[in-house]
C-alpha cells in the first residue's frame, strides 16, 4: 500500500509543469522553487534538503537548447528575450501534453 501511495505523487518533471503552465511568459528560478515548496507543503509532502538541486537537474534534462539535456523530450526553455534566470515551458512540447516519467 505504501508504494501505491507513493506512486500517485507527482514527479519533479511534473511538478515543474504544474509550477509552470499558468506562467506562459516564464518565472524566476526562485519563484519556481516557492511555488514547488507552497503545493508539497499545502498537501503535507516532505521537502526534501537537495529538492531544489533535484528540481534543477529535472529543469536541465528536458529543456530545450541545454548541454546537460539527456533525454529527446524538450518540455522547459528559458526565454531569450527575458532577462535573468527564468524557466518556462517550452510551447511546443506542452501543447502536444507530453510529460515524461522522470523523478
Amino acid at each position: 500500500m505504501h508504494q501505491d501511495r507513493r506512486a500517485s505523487r507527482p514527479t519533479i518533471v511534473e511538478e515543474l509543469v504544474a509550477a509552470l503552465a499558468p506562467h506562459p511568459g516564464g518565472l524566476r528560478r526562485w519563484s519556481v522553487m516557492r511555488a514547488i515548496r507552497k503545493s508539497r507543503e499545502a498537501v503535507s509532502r516532505e521537502i526534501p534538503l537537495k529538492l531544489e538541486a533535484d528540481v534543477e537537474r529535472a529543469f536541465r534534462q528536458f529543456c530545450r537548447d541545454d548541454g546537460m539535456r539527456a533525454s529527446g523530450t524538450a518540455l522547459f526553455c528559458r526565454p531569450a528575450e527575458k532577462a535573468g534566470e527564468v524557466w518556462a515551458l517550452d510551447a511546443r512540447t506542452a501543447s502536444a501534453g507530453e510529460t515524461p516519467s522522470a523523478e
